[in-house]
């Protein structure tokens, strides 16, 4: 059985940037590139043909829709993809990756194309939590007939442990807005707020890299026009974010709600302090007495300064909540292979290869 990826039909987004990297206005190509290396000689579906960094691109069109599995991103454009794929009478072969929580979406039709897709084709979602909406949006939106069918299952996706970071000392602290967007749920000006009043404090440096719709967003906006922050792209190499983390004092998250956490994962991985906020999410990335779970703003701002004058004397709290050096804790609870053995599996069981 082939295996086709698809993702970015939701954006106006390029897929693949000049130099054949995948690229996209969320955290679906980092997702992307994960299955593509899961099966040596997927393709990836796009618009037109092209040719990446060791990947294919390939249109509908081209798809043996018999003899290919599609793990779909765009959950949204599920049953359009069916409806495409047969009308030359094959029985396509559909799942769902469910890699962003459903309460992203606001809009009833939404919601609707996400009960019925749950409804028909198996759902592989990115955590627990992500599983647990997925449920409901099919209590809630699907026909009665029709729920019964839904297949959901979920494990965290994790991340390359066997990545090593030397640590790299800064002029100044350097803080980090632990996301390549501004939408609302992440709650980017009340991140906004907290670092002022810590600056205002302590000499600090902000940097954000964003997604490039994001750039000339008021939040975007306002952040850059500081005279201690750098607001800017995404990186196009892997190497130059892990080098940026390397340098990175600490990260302040302030959103409402996670699938994962992906991003603040490898930031503590690299051995940024983490300040995050009091919510189940972040809990579930971190060992039980963490001792950076904030509860309200000035509770933030108070380890955030603590950070950044003190991040060696934070470290050694965080290894002692840990048990132990903190960033092998990171390795042996957010290890990757964990996500590919529990994917592989549900593969196999839902279509037999």
């Amino acid at each position: 059985m082939n295996v086709a990826v698809k993702y970015g039909a939701l954006g106006d987004a390029p897929l693949v940037s000049p130099d054949g990297v995948l690229v996209t206005e969320g955290g679906q190509a980092s997702v992307a590139q994960r299955l593509l290396s899961l099966y040596p000689g997927a393709v990836l579906i796009g618009d037109e043909r092209a040719s990446g960094d060791g990947f294919e691109i390939v249109t509908l069109a081209d798809i043996d829709a018999d003899e290919t599995l599609v793990i779909n991103l765009d959950v949204l454009d599920s049953v359009g993809i069916f409806q495409r794929l047969h009308r030359s009478g094959a029985e396509p072969k559909i799942m769902n990756f469910q890699w962003i929580n459903p309460s992203t979406f606001h809009h009833p039709v939404n919601f609707a194309a996400m009960g019925l897709a749950y409804s028909f084709f198996p759902t592989f979602c990115s955590g627990e939590r992500t599983a647990a909406e997925v449920r409901e949006v099919t209590e809630r939106w699907a026909l009665q007939q029709l729920a019964h069918r839904a297949k959901v299952a979920w494990a965290d996706l994790g991340v390359n442990t066997e990545r090593l970071v030397e640590r790299v000392a800064t002029p100044e602290p350097v803080v980090l807005y632990p996301a390549i967007s501004m939408d609302a749920r992440k709650q980017p000006m009340e991140f906004l707020q907290i670092v002022t009043a810590v600056q205002k404090k302590e000499p600090i440096k902000v940097t954000a890299r964003l997604a490039q719709s994001q750039l000339a967003s008021g939040p975007a906006i306002k952040l850059a026009t500081l005279r201690w922050t750098s607001v800017s792209p995404l990186r196009a190499k892997r190497e130059d974010y892990w080098t940026e983390l390397a340098g990175t004092t600490a990260f302040l998250a302030t959103s409402l709600e996670e699938a994962y956490g992906l991003q603040y994962v490898e930031a503590l991985l690299a051995g940024v302090v983490g300040i995050l906020p009091d919510r189940p999410w972040a809990r579930n990335l971190v060992p039980p007495h963490y001792p950076f779970l904030y509860t309200d703003a000035a509770e933030a701002e108070r380890m955030l300064l603590e950070a950044v004058r003190d991040p060696d004397g934070c470290r050694a709290r965080m290894d002692a909540a840990a048990g132990g050096p903190f960033t092998e804790w990171i390795r042996t609870h957010h290890g990757q292979r964990g996500f590919e053995e529990a994917f592989k599996a549900k593969v196999a069981e839902w279509f037999g290869a």
